[in-house]
């Protein structure tokens, strides 16, 4: 009797199990189902070579946004992902329960809560408002701050997991306490500190209202930081809300655009991780 309950038991919380897994992977099944049928025929060659047409005319395309997405994601990556890993081998490592730890922490899951135009505003009074002109660099500065708190955070957690025998070992060996971090801790953490930036990365990749307050956007190609630039998800914006069909028509490939490229980014991290390339295999 008790052979079957179990039996029983184990079934059913497995068949659970699936269930919210399907639940969870049915609502980007569904969204990415519906970008392909609303933008999947709008994908040609002249999508990814061409600039947006004036008004009226048909055809053009997202080339500027995106190689100015690009750009931007470049720039947030190049600020916050090495902020956010030291800060996350400062709270694992060397501050743990310190006040300043305990405030860096609080700070960043204030920020990790924030509203994102809020933080493209901080980047306007920044960095905007003193230059005079909107730009490609401060669009980047202001995706890196929303970077930084879940790269950190994440970046904490994985070194916690990584078990005290492999410091003990490392500096058994004479090793300098930063020289463990850096070349044994932190590569053993490696893929789940990867893992964290990719998240992040794909939080900010299809931000649109910090890029309204420090990008702005550009009807052409621009590849200057120092001046306003496109992005994918700008372009997008302003085509989704303009009463043409046309624009509407590429605004859903935009937004296939965006979200393949987000889905690609993170499973090629997945893979080369899972492959142990990222762990220090030859």
């Amino acid at each position: 009797m008790r052979t079957m309950v179990r039996s029983f038991t184990d079934h059913l919380v497995t068949i659970l199990a699936l269930l919210a897994t399907l639940l969870v992977v049915a609502p980007l099944v569904a969204i990415f189902a519906y970008l392909i049928i609303k933008g999947g025929s709008s994908l040609n060659l002249a999508f990814f070579t061409h600039v947006p047409r004036p008004v009226g005319e048909l055809g053009g395309g997202m080339a500027n946004a995106i190689v100015g997405s690009a750009i931007l994601l470049a720039i947030a990556s190049i600020i916050g992902v090495p902020i956010g890993i030291g800060a996350g081998i400062y709270l694992a490592e060397f501050g743990r329960k310190s006040k300043l730890a305990n405030a860096v922490r609080f700070t960043a899951d204030v920020l990790n809560g924030v509203p994102s135009i809020v933080m493209g505003l901080a980047a306007y009074a920044l960095i905007v408002s003193r230059q005079k002109h909107f730009s490609a660099l401060s669009g980047g500065v202001a995706l890196a701050i929303m970077m930084i708190p879940t790269v950190s955070r994440t970046t904490e957690e994985m070194l916690l997991m990584v078990p005290h025998a492999v410091r003990e070992a490392a500096l058994g060996l004479g090793l300098p306490n930063w020289r463990s971090v850096l070349s044994i801790t932190l590569k053993t953490a490696s893929p789940g500190v990867i893992t964290g930036c990719m998240l992040a990365f794909a939080r900010v990749a299809g931000e649109t209202a910090p890029l309204i307050f420090t990008a702005l956007g550009n009807q052409f190609w621009s590849t200057n930081i120092n001046q306003p630039i496109a992005a994918l998800p700008l372009q997008i914006y302003i085509y989704a809300l303009s009463p043409y069909d046309e624009w509407h028509r590429l605004a859903w490939a935009g937004s296939l655009v965006l979200i393949v490229l987000i889905v690609l980014a993170v499973s090629l991290v997945r893979i080369v991780t899972s492959r142990g390339v990222l762990k220090g295999a030859s």
